[in-house]
């Protein structure tokens, strides 16, 4: 049995439960019960401010997968929604100025995913919604310099430990619906 840390729900401040985090050297995993996830999930997110974002797990001819590296890790290609902007829309528009292809079409939703960090010490939830897509006859790649895009590559799914290796943990959940 993994060791854990029970977190009591009336006690839970996420900004205390993020440095503590954040400050943490060795990983732990925290359990946080309620019956009443959605109510406490929103009312996590009132105390943040909330960025939305859309993005691709674009495929090509090749059954190999489009991975971006931005900022000294690897990452999927995705960014923020315009205001008026549908999320689908914003998630073609973002994997194709990011990477400089043409998206042939968009599949379902795969999922929607949140993650957290500061800016100028505000506490941002940023949630990200995340389209299939294929992009075929793509004959290179353009990376988005100017967003901090220093690569751009299509990988296989059994060549993904690259990936992998020097990523965040919720791009390697996702890369778990690849293979």
């Amino acid at each position: 049995m993994e060791d854990y840390q029970q977190l009591k729900v009336s006690e839970f401040d996420f900004f205390s439960f993020y440095k503590l985090i954040i400050n943490n050297e060795s990983p732990k995993t925290f359990l946080l019960l309620t019956k009443k996830f959605k109510s406490v999930f929103k009312e996590i997110k009132r105390s943040m401010i909330l960025i939305k974002a859309a993005g691709g797990i674009v495929s090509n001819e090749a059954n190999k997968y489009l991975f971006i590296f931005r900022n000294g890790k690897w990452d999927l290609p995705k960014g923020k929604i315009e205001k008026g902007e549908k999320s689908r829309i914003a998630a073609i528009r973002e994997v194709q100025e990011e990477c400089g292809i043409k998206i042939k079409s968009s599949g379902d939703k795969v999922c929607n995913t949140y993650h957290v960090y500061q800016i100028n010490g505000a506490m941002v939830i940023k949630k990200t919604t995340w389209y299939w897509m294929k992009a075929n006859k793509q004959k290179k790649l353009v990376p988005q310099l100017e967003e901090g895009i220093t690569d751009a590559r299509w990988l296989s799914a059994e060549n993904l430990m690259l990936v992998r290796q020097n990523t965040y943990p919720l791009i390697k959940d996702l890369i778990n619906v690849i293979g």
